[in-house]
């Protein structure tokens, strides 16, 4: 406990200098010379000094407190506080808070950007991997790649911290989104197909569990009951971070991330070379649903969402071909070396089942285009030219096409679904009452470790 420390009494230093000039003056005369009264002045502006500083308000000569200045301030009470600047370290710059303003670019010396979490791989058979110089050498050699992840994975961290930070029951999803697209443009310095965005911002809300997100001009509002999760990508040369958390203000609904978040771990620590895919699902399954939640007086269990999984990423292709169940199966597809996975978990206290339902919003372009037979329309020709140029193979939504300037471009878009140029996506939705979960990490399958790229201190 500190000490109060009461200020010492002023000194009435203006009445005892005006007696002691008046006194010297009367001795002197009235016919005082000018030096005689210079000498008097500089005799009782000495006293003035040393009577301050018996009591303790002059420091070497500065005047303390609230004692006034020649210029008639008020001391360093008065000084204005100087806006905190941006401290530069090793010539890069601090990022700012609470609104994120400097690019990812500018805060780490010669792109050496953050390494995520290293995990040694758990199974018997890799676990000479961290210690083997042969696979040490081939670590190094993929330092670009790494980077870029990391790139990637720094703006993902940082835009959720702020959104995090941000979003309060009443707010527009469609406000939200936005805010947290703009907020990755910026810190990523988006470059057109070089960087940028990497899939549209999902936000499904309760019993919608996955690609729902709001289409221009749709005016759902995030309420305190409701139970978001927010799914979004970022990506340097196509290098895609997929990385998903849930969102509640109810601390109700604590009991049913926490499942979603641990089967995410589950199938984080499972990950690695030669893992069957089939096995690890069952492990997700195993954790999932040893959860269970509270609702309006009744009991759920939570169970794993068994027609979604993770999946394996490659450049500009968020889905390259092997999925990562979240219940057990048959699938003896093993993990390989260098793969790199998006490990994500689904929860549900509905049936733990999913099917089409909602407005779409989510599409995608065919990845191999050489099979897909020649346009006749020319609105649609002119929207596939569109959608090379600006998503190519990333997936995009009907929202970004208004945002660039197409706003009449839905009867041409449906000529490309039908087509078969274009792939839709939409809601994936348990059944209406229920609440759904998510938990999301993109991992990589080092030759020595896994590292787990979206790691941040919030999950």
């Amino acid at each position: 406990m500190s000490e109060k420390i009461e200020k010492p009494e002023e000194v009435p230093v203006e009445e005892a200098d005006d007696n002691t000039a008046e006194a010297e003056e009367g001795a002197a005369g009235t016919a005082m010379s000018k030096s005689a009264k210079k000498r008097a002045k500089q005799k009782a502006a000495a006293a003035r000094k040393k009577e301050a500083e018996e009591a303790g308000l002059v420091v070497e000569g500065e005047p303390k407190g609230e004692v006034e200045t020649e210029e008639g301030g008020e001391g360093e009470a008065s000084k204005k506080k100087k806006k905190k600047k941006k401290k530069k370290q090793n010539g890069c710059t601090q990022q700012t808070w609470p609104e994120p303003t400097v690019p990812v670019s500018k805060q780490f010396p010669a792109d050496a950007y953050p390494e995520g979490e290293v995990v040694e791989y758990h199974h018997e058979w890799n676990k000479s991997r961290i210690e083997d110089d042969e696979k040490r050498a081939m670590d190094r050699l993929e330092n670009l790649k790494y980077n870029e992840l990391r790139r990637g994975a720094e703006v993902h961290r940082q835009v959720r911290r702020y959104i995090n930070d941000t979003i309060k029951p009443g707010m527009l999803l469609i406000d939200i989104t936005n805010r947290l697209e703009r907020k990755v443009e910026e810190l990523i310095e988006a470059d057109g197909l070089k960087a940028g965005k990497a899939f549209p911002t999902g936000c499904s809300v309760n019993f919608c569990a996955a690609h729902w997100t709001p289409n221009t001009g749709d005016k759902t509002v995030l309420n305190y009951d409701d139970v978001v999760k927010f799914d979004f990508g970022t990506h340097i040369s196509g290098r895609i971070i997929d990385c998903a958390w849930t969102h509640n203000f109810n601390p109700d609904f604590d009991p049913l991330k926490a499942a979603a978040k641990a089967a995410t771990e589950e199938g984080i620590k499972q990950a690695g070379p030669d893992a069957r895919l089939g096995e690890i699902g069952e492990m997700i399954r195993e954790v999932m649903e040893s959860h269970e939640i509270e609702i309006n007086k009744k009991v759920y269990t939570i169970k794993s969402i068994e027609n979604l999984s993770g999946h394996s990423i490659e450049p500009y292709k968020i889905h390259a071909g092997k999925s990562v169940p979240i219940v057990g199966n048959k699938e003896p597809t093993k993990m390989e070396e260098g793969e790199v996975y998006a490990i994500e978990t689904f929860g549900s206290t509905g049936k733990g089942f999913v099917r089409e339902d909602l407005e779409t919003s989510h599409y995608m372009r065919e990845f191999e285009m050489s099979n897909i037979p020649p346009l006749r329309n020319p609105k649609a020709k002119q929207l596939l030219g569109f959608i090379n140029k600006n998503f190519g193979s990333l997936a995009f939504c009907r929202k970004w096409i208004d945002q660039l300037g197409e706003t009449k471009h839905f009867m041409a878009l449906r000529q490309l679904v039908d087509a078969g140029v274009v792939e839709p996506y939409p809601p994936l939705c348990d059944i209406k009452g229920s609440y759904t979960c998510q938990y999301e990490h993109t991992i990589i399958l080092r030759p020595t470790c896994k590292e787990v790229l979206s790691r941040g201190d919030d999950f």
